[in-house]
């Protein structure tokens, strides 16, 4: 009998790491992706929170702008539930025509162009930032209108602290962050129910007085400012309210994570976002109306709603503050979109090369982890710039949000119309898209026009900042492409003559393990760097690849499977090409997440059955060295080489110049 072998336990600090984040994930489990995918309810909960959420701050912002005019409040409810369904009804089609997600950046992208895809992708990255900042401080406003004005000063801490614990538990995993949340968002859909239903049926009695008040209001009005001076007050509330649909793209965004059929599973959770967005923000303004809701200090619009309609219930004041604290814990929940989404976002526009090429990776539990920690930053740097202010954060939210809604709808207008010969339905979808590009393209007009010096110029100079930077990033690695290929015609025409080695490696013979990706003029300069700088050392050479899977390939399991077969045939490239330059050659393979922990854990098993070897790894050089080059290649290599020493495996990192 073979003697028990000793258990060896993690440290400390791994154990720790482990309780917060959660455990890594098999990626060759067969049930990886139905065990991670969203049904149709949970991804309302983690995505159409976002829209639902919005009407804790949507409404009242429209509500305000109308000032004396609340008369007209019953059409603005009219008007924002319709448009909620008519935004709503064209991402339905994106989700058709692009099932794979990345929502107005990959619709951009694809039918305006790269030029408007960057722009697109610029405002949505910009967006969820602001999704994370703009959710939270709702939600500190709404959980401190109970609390008196002497700890209001604690608001911008408290919004801080909660942003922290939405990094950890979306590190840890999107499902499971959304079933912690998912019972908090339960409670907001009764307690609210209960709220709008209360508020309509117990006043139907002010039905017959808020309809003479109309129609006074409008005498009113008519006869003062005109039909014309009506209209613009109007259009002005509602396009304030813009923030009462900025929620509706998340659906489209975060379409990878959704069950299969994903389709059929996306364009069900956006019919339930709609509807719940449509009838909460639709029935919110009826009954501002109908109680004569008036702003009070300290406290939102629906707190003030909730006092009233509850003030006469046994045990009324308690229950008022549950429907408050339940939307509160909303927004918070809402925030989850933003780090859902928005690292999906960067890790399309990091496999399109316009933000760095680290944030594709997905860590060891499958999440972005790079995109969640910048986010998070991000969204707290925000939040202590704006010290928390709901109302200069929607304008700035707002702003983005419709650029990308206009973009994304002119792509699909353009769409119809370039496909009108073809698609027998485009008559019945072209107007859909029209009609929400001109109430987008107006809101974003007017939003602009209105706010623009009350913030909205810090939106725009940021998206602007984050474009430049893209192209910049872009131009770069457009540089190191064209001398990649350049290297690519050089080495891999090299004829190499002799005839081939088919012999096995020995595990006696001296050994050259040397890390390699696709078969390109990267790969054999660094083998023939070894060849110049240790003739005659070496019998044998292991090719060794890590089949990286990152937000590109982590789509399906026939995705993994077609990743990993396209590494092994450049494997065997390698193989055929050190067994003509006279070596005993094989190749080993591992799929993973992380290219350093894969590599160096290949590395020390090969190591251990070739005694005799050394580890070779090539690293890309510049002549001028730039401090961005870390950040724009990462530094895997030497991370390999620090893991492997650390062992006592002798890791050699082979210089490969770029002409650049």
């Amino acid at each position: 009998m073979q003697p028990d072998q000793p258990v060896v336990r993690p440290g400390v600090v791994p154990r720790i790491r482990q309780l917060l984040f959660g455990a890594p994930k098999y990626i060759k489990d067969p049930q990886l992706f139905h065990k991670m995918s969203l049904i149709p309810v949970l991804a309302w909960v983690g995505l159409g929170a976002d829209g639902l959420s919005s009407s804790a701050y949507g409404p009242e912002e429209a509500f305000r702008a109308l000032g004396s005019h609340t008369y007209l409040a019953i059409l603005l409810g009219l008007a924002t539930a319709l448009t909620v369904f008519i935004i709503s009804a064209g991402y339905s089609r994106i989700i058709e025509h692009f099932p794979h997600g990345g929502g107005g950046y990959i619709v951009s992208t694809h039918m305006l162009g790269a030029k408007a895809g960057v722009v697109s992708g610029s405002a949505l990255l910009v967006d969820y930032i602001l999704t994370i900042t703009i959710s939270v401080a709702s939600c500190t406003d709404a959980l401190f209108s109970y609390l008196p004005m002497a700890y209001h000063h604690l608001k911008v801490p408290m919004a801080c602290l909660l942003i922290l614990l939405l990094i950890v538990l979306n590190i840890r995993g999107v499902k499971e962050s959304i079933a912690v949340m998912a019972p908090i968002f339960m409670v907001f859909v009764a307690s609210h129910l209960l709220l709008l239903l209360d508020g309509v049926f117990t006043h139907t009695d002010q039905f017959v007085p808020l309809a003479r008040d109309f129609q006074a209001g409008l005498n009113q009005d008519l006869s003062s400012i005109g039909l014309f001076g009506i209209l613009l007050i109007f259009f002005r509330a509602y396009s304030l309210g813009g923030g009462t649909y900025t929620g509706i793209e998340a659906v489209s965004n975060g379409i990878q994570i959704m069950r299969e059929p994903r389709v059929k599973t996306g364009k069900r959770t956006m019919l339930y976002m709609a509807t719940s967005l449509a009838f909460t923000a639709g029935v919110l303004f009826v009954c501002y109306a109908l109680l004569k809701i008036a702003p009070v200090a300290g406290k939102t619009l629906n707190a003030v709603l909730a006092d009233a309609l509850f003030a006469d219930w046994p045990m009324g004041r308690a229950i008022a503050f549950i429907t408050i604290f339940s939307e509160g814990a909303l927004l918070l929940v809402a925030a989850q979109a933003g780090f859902v989404d928005g690292p999906r976002v960067m890790a399309n526009m990091a496999v399109d090369s316009w933000i760095p090429h680290r944030f594709a990776a997905l860590s060891e539990r499958l999440t972005m982890h790079n995109g969640i920690m910048l986010m998070g930053g991000a969204a707290i740097a925000l939040l202590l710039y704006t010290h928390g202010s709901v109302s200069a954060l929607v304008v700035m939210y707002s702003i983005n949000v419709f650029i990308t809604f206009s973009l994304s709808q002119l792509g699909m207008t353009r769409f119809y119309i370039k496909r009108r010969h073809e698609d027998p339905q485009w008559k019945r979808h072209l107007p859909i898209h029209l009609v929400a590009f001109v109430l987008c393209a107006a809101i974003l007009v007017v939003t602009t026009y209105e706010k623009f010096l009350e913030g909205g110029w810090v939106t725009f100079l940021i998206t602007s900042v984050v474009i430049v930077c893209c192209y910049m990033i872009r131009t770069h690695y457009l540089k190191v492409r064209q001398a990649m290929m350049a290297m690519d015609e050089s080495r891999l025409a090299m004829p190499v003559p002799g005839p081939a080695n088919t012999a096995m490696p020995r595990p006696e013979d001296p050994t050259a393990i040397q890390l390699v990706s696709a078969y390109s003029g990267f790969g054999i300069s660094a083998l023939f760097s070894i060849i110049k700088n240790f003739p005659d050392t070496y019998k044998n050479i292991i090719f060794v690849s890590v089949a990286v899977i990152d937000s590109g390939s982590f789509k399906g399991a026939s995705e993994i499977e077609a990743l990993e077969n396209s590494t092994r045939d450049a494997l065997k490239k390698y193989i055929k090409l050190a067994q003509r330059l006279g070596f005993a050659a094989d190749c080993r393979l591992v799929v993973a997440t992380d290219v350093v922990e894969g590599a160096s854990g290949l590395c020390k098993e090969i190591s251990q059955e070739f005694p005799r070897s050394t580890v070779f790894t090539g690293q890309l050089t510049f002549c001028l060295e730039k401090f961005y080059h870390r950040i724009m290649h990462n530094e895997t290599a030497f991370a390999i080489q620090r893991r492997l020493q650390c062992e006592e495996i002798t890791t050699v990192i082979l210089p490969i110049r770029l002409a650049l």
